[in-house]
């Protein structure tokens, strides 16, 4: 028994099928890993305004600038970082609890005013750096 569909049938079956087909295929670039920082992570850290202080991060905590914390776009939320400015070498440990930064793609890092102090960037406003993870935590 041979089955005929109409033109109209047939491109929607297409249209159907290629659809799945490219879903199918951004759910696996999703599945790859998001971040490099593990091996070493080079780009731009910036730091937040005190004007975001005692306002809610991703984590659910308040904004702490005293804290050793940060943003990072896709390293899970508990992550422990070591972040070297690589203008003089300086380095600090932070811990992930926020997403960001939200600017330029150049921007890895969001830095609590503290970490910023300690990296010596508060003055230029950004730095370029290296991340490397301490220790990962469970994706959330």
């Amino acid at each position: 028994m041979k089955m005929s569909y109409s033109p109209c049938l047939t491109l929607c079956i297409v249209l159907l099928v290629t659809g799945f087909a490219h879903g199918f295929q951004a759910q696996q670039k999703a599945a790859k890993p998001a971040s490099t920082a593990a091996k070493g992570e080079i780009g731009n850290a910036v730091f937040y305004s005190d004007k975001l202080v005692g306002r809610p991060l991703t984590s659910g905590e308040k904004y702490d600038r005293n804290a050793l914390t940060a943003a990072h776009r896709t390293l899970p939320l508990g992550t422990t970082v070591r972040v070297t400015n690589l203008k003089n070498n300086k380095s600090v440990v932070v811990r992930i609890n926020d997403r960001g930064p939200h600017g330029v793609k150049s921007d890895i890092i969001d830095l609590s005013g503290r970490a910023a102090e300690e990296l010596d960037i508060i003055k230029a406003g950004r730095a370029k750096v290296k991340l490397e993870v301490v220790e990962a935590a469970n994706r959330k």
